[in-house]
């Protein structure tokens, strides 16, 4: 199973339930619709919260920012 999900909430309200729930992200990311891309370290931790936000999941695709690479990058 993915560990990444798109939530249909503020970043901020993503964090607080992984944080409550003890779960731990490796990334939260804005999207453009307003709602919030997660990604979780472990995939128990993923299947914790798509339970805990299982009626604001948005299905399909999503539109998501281009990735910018910093200027200073060690990896340019």
């Amino acid at each position: 199973m993915s560990r990444a999900m798109n939530i249909s909430l503020p970043e901020a309200k993503v964090r607080t339930a992984c944080e409550k729930a003890k779960v731990s992200v490796s990334v939260l990311e804005t999207l453009p619709s307003g709602g919030t891309r997660l990604v979780c370290t472990r995939e128990e931790g993923a299947e914790e919260m798509r339970v805990v936000f299982r009626t604001q999941i948005i299905e399909g695709n999503v539109k998501r920012y281009t990735f910018q690479r910093s200027q200073n990058s060690h990896y340019a």
